[in-house]
C-alpha cells in the first residue's frame, strides 16, 4: 500500500489574509503546484483522497481528486495544530492506496515519529509547500519513504 503525505501548496500571505485562516485558499501559484501534484501521484492507484478542512488542503487535492473521479474526504484529524496521534491514524489506518493533505505542522512530526519506528527515508526530512512524501506500507508498518519536491516555479 502506498500513502502520498502532501503538504498544502502556496496558499495566500496568512498575514495578509482578514478573516478565518482556515477559508485561506490557494494562490495562483498554488493552484499550478496543485495540478503537479495531480500529475505526479495520479498514476499511482490511488483510491482514496482525504484532506484537513482547511480551504488551502481541499484545492490542493482537488485537481487529483478530479482526475481520478473521486471526490475529496475530509478528516479533521490532519487539521492544522491537531494532534499527532490522530493524524497518525489516518495515515496507517487506510486499507487502500490513499493521497493525504495536511499541514507543515503535523507532516514532519508524522515523519520523524514512521522513522523513529523503524521507516527508512530516502530523503533528508524536508517538508515544503507543495511537496509529497510517498510512504510505502507492508503489512500496515511504513518501511521507506521518498521526498518529491514542490513542482519548480512557472511563474
Amino acid at each position: 500500500m502506498t500513502v502520498f503525505l502532501i503538504r498544502h501548496a502556496i496558499a495566500g500571505s496568512r498575514s495578509r489574509w482578514q478573516g478565518d485562516d482556515a477559508l485561506r485558499p490557494l494562490n495562483a501559484r498554488g493552484r499550478r503546484q496543485a495540478a503537479a501534484i495531480a500529475e505526479l501521484v495520479a498514476g499511482h492507484g490511488v483510491t482514496k483522497v482525504v484532506s484537513s478542512p482547511a480551504t488551502r488542503c481541499v484545492q490542493t487535492v482537488e485537481p487529483l481528486a478530479a482526475a481520478l473521479g473521486l471526490e475529496v474526504k475530509v478528516d479533521k484529524r490532519l487539521v492544522e495544530g491537531g494532534s499527532l496521534d490522530h493524524a497518525l491514524d489516518v495515515v496507517l489506518a487506510g486499507r487502500r492506496d490513499q493521497a493525504l493533505c495536511a499541514h507543515g505542522d503535523l507532516i514532519p512530526a508524522i515523519m520523524e515519529t514512521l522513522v523513529a519506528r523503524g521507516m527508512q527515508a530516502v530523503a533528508p526530512q524536508r517538508c515544503q509547500k507543495g511537496s509529497v512524501w510517498q510512504i510505502e506500507l507492508r503489512g500496515g508498518r511504513p518501511v521507506t519513504a521518498e521526498y518529491h519536491p514542490p513542482p519548480a516555479r512557472t511563474d
